[in-house]
């Protein structure tokens, strides 16, 4: 991980095509653009690739989250299930469309417990939102099972697990929509992108429009387009799209190198007893993005995160629990409903609460764990020196 590290001629190609035409937006100059038409060329291929019937295309991640919460109709004061470890886009979508994120235990899968969201559901609960963090998913027959029972949307924010699979079926494709993140550091990159998938047409209309200002997408041309509802500006362009296209070809490649890697480093720390590793659903393949590994306590790991800084090989290694973005307990900014602008009062007591709300669950879970990004471009020399260094530093902590 990720796409950058294979950044190439293929890339430049692609974004060159664009910038021979001097057409840059992803709509209309139907002329000019000499048929070069990058958005529509990767929405077609994401379908292809990962098995969806849609695909709309966003400006990012968030924006992808937004718009396919909006598409799915939800709005002002629904509440939302989401798990207390995920990146800060994932609340930030919920309260931008009026909702309410309501944050539960995860489990060692590293996303949302199928016992803690049942206990979550109030007469308020519109959507059931997992987030398969670093690579791999949650338990989604589960929490489908969940969703059918309550007549609920599966909203899948798969924006870090591109190219992971449960029972056949592509991370992203399983829920009622999902969405992936194109950011720089992801499988794919566009630079800056996202894209809403979805099996629903009607959730695919309502993205189509609502990312370009309400257009419906039906007129001869794009000043005869009707506004059928209000929407924003979440367009990707057609430079970033690009990227993708040339980016999207290699996943095969890439998803192949990150599992040799992955499963390579592996075998080093299965070398001490003391540690465990994420667990992946039954049916469930790990895009192997991460390799996400656990510590008997979280004194140890904290112990061992300290020796790895001292010693220079903390670089890559991930302690969620002590990170900024990644875990509730260092939100202060949502636990304190931080805004510039107003928010709804029934949002703001949501967040608030949040102050005096316990996750013993998920505190036990994220303090016991690192998580190490995969590199597309280690060689097994480096592997080795690397796996080597961190089970000599991680045997010292232990007294082994």
């Amino acid at each position: 991980m990720p796409g950058f590290e294979f950044f190439g001629a293929e890339e430049r190609k692609e974004v060159n095509d664009v910038l021979e035409t001097g057409i840059l937006m992803r709509y209309g100059f139907d002329g000019p653009r000499k048929g070069i038409w990058k958005a529509k060329e990767l929405e077609t291929a994401i379908t292809q690739t990962f098995g969806c019937k849609y695909a709309q295309l966003t400006s990012s991640g968030t924006a992808a989250l937004t718009t396919a919460m909006v598409a799915l109709g939800i709005g002002a004061g629904d509440e939302i299930i989401m798990p207390s470890f995920t990146f800060v886009a994932s609340f930030e979508a919920v309260l931008s469309v009026g909702a309410i994120p309501v944050l539960v235990e995860v489990d060692e899968t590293l996303t949302l417990a199928p016992d803690a969201v049942r206990k979550a559901i109030t007469p308020k609960t519109k959507c059931v939102m997992p987030v398969h963090m670093c690579g791999s998913m949650a338990d989604l027959d589960a929490l489908a099972a969940i969703c059918k029972e309550h007549h609920l949307i599966l909203l899948e924010d798969a924006c870090q697990s591109i190219g992971g699979t449960y029972k056949g079926k592509a991370l992203g494709t399983i829920g009622h929509a999902g969405t992936f993140s194109f950011d720089f550091v992801k499988m794919i990159t566009c630079a800056e992108g996202g894209v809403v998938m979805t099996n629903d047409k009607e959730v695919y209309t309502n993205s189509d429009g609502y990312t370009d200002h309400g257009h419906d997408h039906l007129g001869v041309d794009r000043g005869a387009d009707l506004h059928p509802f209000i929407g924003y500006n979440y367009r990707i362009s057609e430079l970033h799209a690009a990227v993708g296209l040339a980016q999207i070809r290699k996943l095969d490649t890439f998803l192949a190198i990150q599992k040799k890697n992955n499963h390579s480093l592996r075998s080093y720390l299965e070398q001490i007893p003391e540690i465990t590793f994420r667990v992946v659903p039954e049916g469930g393949v790990d895009s192997c993005s991460f390799l996400s590994w656990f510590l008997p306590t979280a004194e140890a790991t904290q112990a061992v995160v300290a020796a790895m800084k001292e010693t220079g090989i903390l670089a890559g290694n991930f302690y969620w629990f002590a990170n900024n973005w990644h875990y509730i307990s260092k939100w202060d900014h949502l636990k304190k409903a931080t805004t510039l602008s107003r928010i709804s009062a029934e949002q703001e007591a949501a967040l608030l609460k949040l102050q005096t709300t316990q996750f013993p669950a998920s505190d036990a879970i994220i303090s016991r764990c690192i998580s190490t990004a995969i590199s597309l471009v280690w060689t097994e020399e480096q592997i080795k020196e690397k796996g080597e260094k961190m089970v000599a530093c991680i045997k010292k902590v232990l007294g082994k």
